[in-house]
């Protein structure tokens, strides 16, 4: 840390805003919010347990810069507003960050319009969405279209006039106000029903329908009729299920929440007279070491909140960081965490549709992904490595019953298998111990081939996995120590939950299922595994074999090791005929025979 950031950090006001920290180049690399800012900024430098990404991140800082606020609520809003503007590398990011479309209706103009928008740039305009399904968007605005007769035209009504309608009067989806035969009053109610409909309130909606159908068929129009017929059973089946029971005055915003590894994604429900009316969702990236407060607080700040149509029931698995501040931005709309009940029913299936959601993004970028990214980079920035592994080795400890215990090393060099390099152990300390002790077999297979790789010259790895947990980290950790090799980079794969625990450091790391880093960190643990597994296999069966040569009278070693070595195994003697046994020096015709006699027995 320089002089002046010290400085800096000593004279921050103990008070609400936002902090920006900055690289050497001036690039603001993280935007912070806090309660009291100086606490806050001075943690990131504060002795204990930090993650990987947030010494990554310290690693970077060279200058910081920060805004003071009135309250927390502000700072909310402004770190909003400032990471928009700076999109820095070490933030929770939304997925994909483009704008999904809205329908906008343009409320300031006499004769308003409805249109699909990207932007939210439209003065005085009343937006619905976004919309990340776009097929329902346009299932909505399809159906505005068909029920009301809203103008199309981008004319100036009604300082512009025309001397004739156009086409849309004529086929009746227009009652041409740019002619002067629909004034304003007229038109503005039916505007106030569109924007009833897409606010979720389809009953009158579906009694105008009902209406209309009851004219057409009056006026034997038919096929107008059978139109708004099937109209009608859309708008039923979007009411559906049925069962949904009303929550208090009907309306509210149901949030669910997922997350795998660096990815997680929030789902909001909309329910409006008791009916699950609609399902948006957004996926968020770069989540990795961030606690689930924190990612659902960033989700509904710059997701959420920006959203107009908002119920003043919002339904949350949990409450998010700063809640009480979001709690005042979203006023006079409440938070609430359901324990039981209709609420709890409906937090449980916004939750369902979340873990779907994120289920469907690891299927549909697994190929993305495997093609896009190297591995081995992947590995390095996932671990916080300052050199990327592009030589890294795994080592497994096998044994059977706790006996015949190995150990073996696979050496993987930029992703691939380099088989030249596999090293397989007999544990020494097995033979005098009085039961199976991984630890100990651990630190003797780190130390032996460290201590072996150093005496002749030859190359380090870039970094060492271990199969297992805390323990088995901690042996290998203490052998580095002890030969003052600390520096090299060190983790742990736990096969359960496939944790990667890494020294110093109390929590496991957890990796996306679908991470090209934690796919490689498998097949290397898998390869050692089947490795290690093959060579305690095939010492059980020399055991066995040996053990049950030696129990025949007169068979010592020479004689069992001209056996083994002539016929390869146990097997093979037993398959032999007299003859060939007797052709072995220290055997005659009569000894082989009593040999093969005891042995069929």
């Amino acid at each position: 840390m320089t002089d002046t950031l010290q400085r800096k950090l000593d004279n921050l006001p103990d008070a609400p805003g936002v902090y920006l920290w900055k690289d050497r180049q001036g690039t603001v690399i993280y935007v912070g919010q806090a309660k009291r800012l100086r606490p806050r900024a001075k943690s990131y430098f504060a002795p204990g347990d930090h993650s990987p990404k947030d010494l990554l991140l310290r690693e970077h800082i060279a200058d910081l810069d920060t805004i003071v606020v009135e309250s927390e609520a502000q700072s909310l809003l402004l770190e909003n507003n400032l990471i928009k503007e700076y999109q820095p590398r070490f933030n929770v990011r939304l997925k994909d960050d483009k704008s999904y479309p809205s329908i906008a209706v343009t409320l300031a103009e006499p004769f308003p319009r409805v249109l699909v928008t990207r932007r939210r740039d439209i003065r005085g305009a009343r937006y619905f969405g976004p919309y990340t399904d776009v097929g329902t968007l346009r299932r909505m605005l399809g159906l505005v279209r068909r029920l009301f007769q809203v103008r199309s035209c981008p004319d100036d009504l009604p300082r512009q006039r025309r001397d004739r309608p156009c086409l849309d009067y004529y086929i009746g989806k227009c009652r041409a106000p740019c002619v002067g035969w629909q004034d304003v009053a007229e038109y503005r109610a039916m505007i106030d029903e569109v924007v009833s409909f897409l606010k979720g309130h389809t009953t009158d909606v579906r009694s105008h329908v009902r209406r209309l159908m009851a004219e057409a068929s009056e006026r034997l129009d038919y096929e107008r009729a059978a139109t708004l017929r099937d109209t009608l059973t859309w708008l039923e089946q979007l009411e559906s299920p049925a069962a949904v029971e009303t929550i208090g005055t009907g309306a509210a915003d149901v949030v669910g929440y997922a997350r795998d590894g660096n990815d997680a994604v929030g789902v909001i429900l909309r329910v409006r007279d008791g009916k699950v009316m609609s399902r948006d969702h957004r996926f968020l990236e770069n989540v990795a070491d961030t606690n689930d407060a924190d990612v659902l607080s960033a989700f509904m700040t710059r997701y959420y909140l920006p959203v107009e149509d908002r119920a003043r029931k919002v339904i949350l698995p949990f409450l998010p960081a700063g809640s009480t501040a979001l709690e005042d931005l979203l006023d006079p709309a409440r938070l609430l965490v359901p324990q039981r009940g209709t609420a709890a029913r409906l937090m449980d299936l916004a939750d369902q549709n979340a873990r779907h959601l994120m289920e469907s993004l690891r299927l549909e970028s697994f190929e993305t992904e495997e093609r896009a990214e190297d591995p081995v980079y992947a590995l390095g920035r996932d671990l916080g490595l300052t050199v990327v592994p592009r030589s890294l080795v795994c080592i497994d400890i096998s044994t059977n019953q706790g006996r015949d215990t190995v150990g073996s090393l696979v050496w993987f060099e930029a992703g691939r298998p380099r088989k030249a390099e596999y090293r397989k152990f007999k544990i020494k300390g097995a033979e005098q111990a009085e039961q199976q002790d991984d630890y100990a077999a651990i630190h003797e297979v780190v130390t032996r081939y460290l201590t072996r790789r150093r005496d002749e010259d030859k190359a380090m790895p870039d970094l060492m996995i271990i199969d297992g947990g805390k323990g088995q980290l901690n042996a290998a950790w203490r052998a580095l120590k002890e030969l003052d090799l600390a520096d090299l980079p060190l983790a742990s794969l736990a096969k359960r939950e496939e944790e990667v625990f890494l020294p110093g450091r109390s929590e496991p790391l957890v990796l996306s299922r679908r991470s090209s880093s934690l796919r490689l960190l498998q097949r290397a643990r898998d390869e050692a595994h089947r490795f290690g597994l093959a060579y305690s296999r095939k010492r059980r069966s020399a055991r066995t074999i040996t053990s049950q040569l030696l129990e025949l009278p007169g068979i010592g070693p020479t004689k069992r090791q001209r056996l083994l070595q002539h016929f390869g195994s146990l097997a093979g003697v037993k398959s032999a005929t007299a003859a060939e046994i007797a052709e072995l020096p220290g055997f005659s015709q009569r000894s082989a025979q009593r040999l093969l006699d005891q042995l069929r027995d």
